[in-house]
């Protein structure tokens, strides 16, 4: 049985399909258009090619989603022959996803495309709202625009080829989702008590992808572009952008929010915003820890970044001000808010705390794990 709602967008309204085994009826069944073109993970471009079907290959790592390479794409269209009643199928992760927005968006100003994420992270999160984020030489995301897909289909079949990080990324952005959610809405209750792991099986992936999705619609359809609610979703990305820039990538985006998310709550604790730590931040802070200590090469991961160069990062980061760094933080009812710090020496000092707190937390639980593992 599949989940099926729609999404409400100031261009037009988009469809949301999730369940097992939906795939390959989507890409075969006959398209309205004169043409489909399928923009892909290198991973996947084998199979849709032996099908016969017109395919871009992308190597899908951070240089993929770079300005200069928006080009390549846009020019591998051309050559195919693409029009305005061409259709683009997106089939990958977050990466592809960004690609093919920004291209879809621009190309012959603008033509259909249908989105089909294979990554956890894409399913519970990035796959609605229609952002692109595209890379700038070293600005991480510096431009990007809003162009939704006509319909995104989720088949649940592609988490069994993602591995545990990969899950754990995912994970680590629907909990951030749904610990998002106002206070009158149970989504985060709601996940705790599915309790999804790695290890979970896929109806309760399907479930915890629909109640991400459905809690995210909230945000996107009030404030499709991030001028006020929805900007309470960046929680953990702030932290996370400094880390994943630092360590040049190697620690996915979805691990570096993770890590941001407990960067955001020691930022909170350090500053005072509670006294005793609110239930629902103690619950969300365990598990995330839990989830993150099952990465064994988290330690060497973080290990090599020093908070020097996180600093350096962290200040780059697009959504801070001239005259304030912007962060989202819980409060003492363990509900977000958005705090501006004015850029003084004070407050470099407690993002440099709130980073060193989270490292080590991290590698006092993984060590801990590996340590009981070994007895």
């Amino acid at each position: 049985m599949s989940d099926y709602f729609k999404i409400i967008a100031s261009t037009h309204e988009y469809e949301v399909r999730i369940g097992n085994d939906i795939l390959n009826a989507t890409i075969n069944d006959p398209a309205p258009l004169q043409q489909q073109i399928i923009i892909c993970d290198q991973f996947f471009a084998p199979t849709y090619q032996a099908q016969g079907f017109e395919v871009i290959s992308i190597v899908a790592d951070e240089a993929a989603k770079s300005l200069d390479q928006m080009s390549e794409v846009i020019a591998a269209l051309r050559a195919l022959g693409a029009n305005r009643q061409t259709r683009l199928v997106a089939i990958g992760g977050g990466i592809i996803q960004d690609i093919v927005t920004f291209v879809a968006s621009v190309y012959m100003r603008g033509v259909q495309w249908i989105l089909l994420p294979t990554t956890l992270l894409g399913m519970v999160d990035a796959c609605i709202g229609g952002k692109s984020s595209i890379n700038v030489g070293q600005h991480k995301n510096l431009i990007g625009n809003f162009y939704p897909p006509r319909n995104i289909i989720i088949d649940c079949q592609f988490i069994n080829t993602l591995n545990e990080t990969q899950r754990i990324a995912g994970l680590c952005e629907a909990v951030k989702i749904c610990f998002a959610a106002e206070a009158e809405q149970p989504a985060f209750e709601r996940y705790i008590a599915l309790n999804p792991g790695v290890d979970s099986a896929l109806k309760t992936y399907q479930e915890l992808i629909s109640l991400s999705l459905l809690t995210k619609r909230w945000f996107i359809e009030i404030d499709e572009y991030d001028q006020k609610e929805r900007l309470l979703l960046n929680f953990g990305h702030t932290f996370g952008h400094a880390i994943e820039s630092a360590s040049s990538f190697t620690i996915p985006h979805g691990i570096a929010v993770g890590i941001g998310m407990l960067a955001a709550i020691a930022c909170a604790r350090i500053n005072h915003h509670f006294e005793t730590t609110p239930q629902r931040v103690t619950q969300l802070e365990r598990y995330v820890t839990t989830l993150l200590s099952k990465i064994n090469t988290l330690p060497m991961w973080i290990n090599h970044i020093t908070i020097d160069t996180l600093i350096t990062h962290f200040d780059a980061d697009k959504k801070h001000t001239k005259t304030h760094y912007v962060v989202i933080v819980p409060n003492s009812t363990g509900h977000l808010i958005r705090l501006k710090l004015e850029k003084k020496d004070v407050n470099r000092a407690l993002i440099s705390a709130a980073l060193h707190a989270a490292c080590q937390q991290l590698l006092l639980t993984v060590n801990a794990t590996s340590h009981r593992a070994r007895t």
